[in-house]
């Protein structure tokens, strides 16, 4: 049995090789550390590098019946998938306007946040996660603004009993810290019930740190020193985490998440 790169940009280029010669007809590109793009289509690796990692010495088997029961008879037709089907597995994550790099700004459907960040959605399917297109709407007759809400609700029932870890800096400020590993620990700023949930514990309105899809930090507006300190290590895991999203603070109050710099241009953020 063969194993798999344990590193997880070439793990994603050695999945890219075998679906290549799997699905010839395929365009596959690597747009991140654990992530390709199919047809046009994001296909997340992230369930397959722990996979894989659970049982290296069987790495290149576990791959290739992956690949095989993702992309065989019908399974790419996610197209056609009806819009009551998709429903309660739309989910949104927060994305840097950046992925327009990669991607047509014109094909993904999204809503603009803030931090030049956008709001993308995505269909949870057992195996993978994949973004939902304008094509789509068009056929589902929605708009982005109801993925939107859609997605939102979706969000709240997802993990209701979320584990949030408190905790006093040396400089007296507070975190609160959410890491439930599935994906949506960054996109779980935009609950509804997120000031209600950690205002008290935060003395008051607080910052949120998303440097990338699998972390958020809640942290106190005060003292200078600790906000300091944590804005250091924002910017820091921004550089080396894989699905990196943003190294500035969001802005989190009673009405809303604001956020703490100017957007770009879209056509300039592009």
């Amino acid at each position: 049995m063969t194993s798999m790169p344990r590193e997880p940009e070439a793990f994603a280029e050695a999945v890219a090789t075998m679906l290549k010669k799997l699905q010839p007809a395929y365009a596959i590109d690597l747009v991140g550390p654990r992530e390709l793009l199919v047809n046009g289509r994001r296909l997340d690796l992230e369930n397959l590098f722990r996979m894989v990692n659970h049982e290296p010495v069987r790495g290149q088997e576990i791959v290739e019946h992956y690949l095989d029961q993702l992309f065989a008879g019908d399974a790419m037709q996610l197209n056609s998938m009806s819009l009551e089907f998709a429903r309660p597995r739309i989910m949104p994550r927060i994305q840097p306007v950046s992925i327009f790099r990669h991607l047509s700004r014109e094909q993904v459907a999204h809503v603009p946040f803030v931090n030049n960040t956008v709001i993308v959605f995505v269909t949870d399917l057992p195996q993978m996660t994949v973004s939902i297109t304008t094509e789509q709407l068009i056929r589902w007759k929605v708009t982005p603004e109801d993925l939107d809400e859609i997605s939102r609700e979706n969000l709240e029932s997802y993990a209701p009993e979320l584990d949030i870890q408190v905790v006093e800096s040396k400089e007296g400020g507070r975190a609160a810290i959410m890491s439930q590993h599935d994906g949506y620990d960054a996109a779980r700023l935009l609950l509804s019930e997120l000031h209600g949930r950690l205002a008290t514990q935060l003395g008051g309105d607080f910052y949120v740190a998303t440097p990338a899809r699998d972390m958020f930090v809640a942290i106190s507006p005060g003292p200078d020193p600790f906000v300091q300190r944590l804005r250091a290590r924002v910017e820091h895991d921004y550089k080396r985490l894989p699905y990196p999203i943003s190294p500035d603070f969001f802005y989190v109050t009673r009405d809303g998440v604001a956020g703490t710099i100017d957007d770009l241009p879209e056509a300039e953020a592009a």
